[in-house]
């Protein structure tokens, strides 16, 4: 019965491909044919069907593979950030230290300044 169906379908297919009459009586196939194609048939769904699942099973496996791949980004990412972050702090803290290396400088060479003027001063009177 159901290779009688296919066969039907199948023909109907052809005919408009072709551009053939598809009201056209379309005569049942013997017994022997129908198994064969029957036969046909199923081994036709099965290859399909495992070859559907063999996609379906690579495409998941892909996908877990890339999200693995971009698990790893975002760590690689962070990693990154956090080092960024600590490198600011650590150029911040480097300017601060500069900022009172010049602020002792300026005192000291002041300090140096009023001594000598100072020196001057006591030296003259």
């Amino acid at each position: 019965m159901t290779a009688q169906a296919n066969h039907r379908l199948t023909t109907n297919i052809q005919r408009r491909i072709y551009g053939h009459a598809t009201d056209a009586e379309i005569r049942p196939l013997n017994e022997e044919r129908a198994v064969q194609v029957a036969g046909d048939l199923i081994g036709e769904l099965f290859v399909f069907t495992v070859a559907g699942a063999v996609v379906v099973f690579e495409v998941q496996r892909s996908a877990r593979s890339e999200a693995k791949k971009e698990e790893i980004r975002k760590r690689e990412i962070e990693v990154m950030r956090q080092r960024d972050e600590d490198l600011a702090k650590e150029v911040e803290l480097l300017k601060q230290k500069i900022n009172e290396v010049e602020k002792l400088t300026k005192e000291s060479a002041l300090a140096r300044v009023l001594n000598l003027k100072g020196s001057q001063t006591q030296a003259v009177k």
